[in-house]
């Protein structure tokens, strides 16, 4: 039997609800009957509610086909920066600092930047600051390019269209050709190795956190002063320590790096 609702129910929000959970990392791409049928709504509703959501700025449109854009991450942002991931993050950070003695961080997507949510800075007595709540182009962080690399392709390439890389050092990658094949290249290996895109001298390496369901919804990372390592042994010493702090039941892939220009 259907649920009994109370007199303050908004149907209009369910329906909303309904279209937005129709798409699924294995359907990312639907049309107006598709969405209308997942959503048990007639397509004139569907079409209506699909239509609203691209005016704001929720879903792209095109070739009859629509799919969500990264602006939906921004629902989460309240729940993730709230008290409960920080707290569980902190933990496990600074273990992986007292591992590293670098600067270890887990960053969120918003839109095309990159929110600071955790932060534990390192040992050292001169070393990298960058307080909780900072936000940076998502194309100049190592964090950011995991975060952009989980956004599917059609979604990133809309949103990739509609705004402009800013190159923050002459490392920065300010193309969208370049951005995406390095995207693609931290697809297949699960991880970043990346120098100079947000200041001149900073290496980043990050990997993705995943949820229970396998999708990506944060990033944690590992800030060190470039000259002080080679990638080879980044590669082999700190990317390891990373997947396990994100994951301690997988590691990434191993192969040739994926280098680029950020921290």
């Amino acid at each position: 039997m259907p649920q009994e609702r109370g007199e303050h129910f908004v149907r209009a929000v369910e329906r909303t609800m309904s279209v937005l959970r129709a798409f699924t990392p294995q359907q990312a791409e639907l049309s107006l009957t598709e969405v209308a049928q997942a959503a048990d709504l007639d397509r004139a509703g569907a079409r209506r509610i699909l239509l609203t959501l691209v005016e704001l700025g929720y879903v792209h449109h095109t070739d009859r086909r629509y799919a969500l854009t990264p602006q939906v991450l921004e629902f989460g942002h309240a729940y993730l920066t709230s008290r409960s991931l920080p707290q569980v993050a902190e933990p496990h950070l600074q273990e992986l600092t007292r591992q590293v003695r670098e600067m270890t961080a887990m960053a969120v997507l918003e839109g095309t930047e990159i929110r600071y949510i955790a932060q534990v800075p390192s040992p050292k007595l001169l070393s990298v600051a960058i307080p909780v709540g900072s936000r940076f182009p998502a194309h100049a962080t190592s964090m950011g390019k995991v975060l952009l690399a989980a956004v599917p392709p059609e979604q990133l390439e809309a949103s990739l269209r509609s705004i402009e890389l800013p190159q923050l050092t002459p490392h920065t990658v300010t193309t969208r050709e370049e951005l995406l094949a390095e995207l693609a290249a931290v697809r297949r290996q699960g991880f970043v190795i990346a120098d100079d895109g947000l200041e001149e001298g900073l290496r980043g390496v990050a990997v993705p956190v995943r949820d229970t369901d396998g999708r990506v919804f944060a990033a944690v990372n590992v800030s060190l002063d470039k000259h002080s390592s080679t990638e080879e042994g980044v590669q082999r010493e700190i990317v390891p320590l990373l997947a396990r702090t994100a994951d301690p039941s997988t590691g990434p892939r191993t192969g040739p790096q994926a280098s680029g220009s950020s921290t």
